[in-house]
């Protein structure tokens, strides 16, 4: 299967084209905080280095957090427009699973990211004949429950151990978690948190 992916649950960007888990071209820009700027040009960056007409494209997989309401917001905007012009599938999957494939742990590990408001986006997997199995989570919460190897940003940004595998979800991974036929999700955001902006309520009455 030929496929793009992309990921903007965190600070950073990435894109990848992969046939059947063979990442043909990916590029990431760590810590852009610009996704709405970068992920479009990125896109066809990614396509044009792998010799890839996007008609010939058979699905889109986009990350779909936990993150920022903004940035996660952005990229599956992004992947699920690509899917309904070329009528193709989107499939969603948890940034933390792809940073969890890409740790190469084994045994039980978990994964924790930047949530901010010092807390962690995090998950608890198991190895399963060499592959990643989300026993619980995500969830998030303040790092101390957070124990045990763990991989991603989490454990470089708070005490939790020595940081396994990359530090952000990668494009080339949520390929590679496609590849292995593991558990897909709907193409929508898992926030976990209620965005800052919230509309305004009634006006308080005016007492006269």
């Amino acid at each position: 299967m030929l496929l793009l992916a992309l990921d903007t649950a965190t600070s950073s960007v990435s894109v990848a084209v992969a046939r059947d888990g063979e990442v043909l071209a990916s590029h990431a820009a760590p810590e852009s905080r610009r996704h709405a700027e970068l992920v479009a040009p990125m896109v066809e960056r990614s396509l044009a280095d792998a010799g890839v007409d996007r008609r010939d494209l058979e699905a889109v997989a986009v990350g779909v957090g936990p993150g920022p309401f903004t940035g996660l917001r952005v990229g599956i905007v992004t992947a699920r427009t690509l899917g309904a012009v070329l009528g193709i599938p989107v499939l969603g999957v948890c940034s933390l699973d792809a940073v969890a494939l890409g740790s190469g742990l084994s045994g039980a590990f978990r994964v924790a990211t930047d949530a901010r408001r010092k807390e962690v986006y995090w998950a608890a997997y198991e190895s399963v004949d060499g592959l990643p199995r989300r026993v619980e989570g995500p969830s998030v919460d303040r790092p101390f429950h957070v124990e045990g190897p763990v991989a991603g940003e989490g454990a470089r940004l708070y005490p939790l151990g020595e940081p396994h595998g990359p530090l952000t979800p990668s494009a080339a991974d949520i390929c590679g978690w496609v590849a292995a036929g593991l558990p897909t999700l709907e193409p929508v955001p898992l926030y976990l948190r209620r965005p800052d902006a919230v509309e305004p309520g009634k006006p308080k009455a005016v007492l006269s």
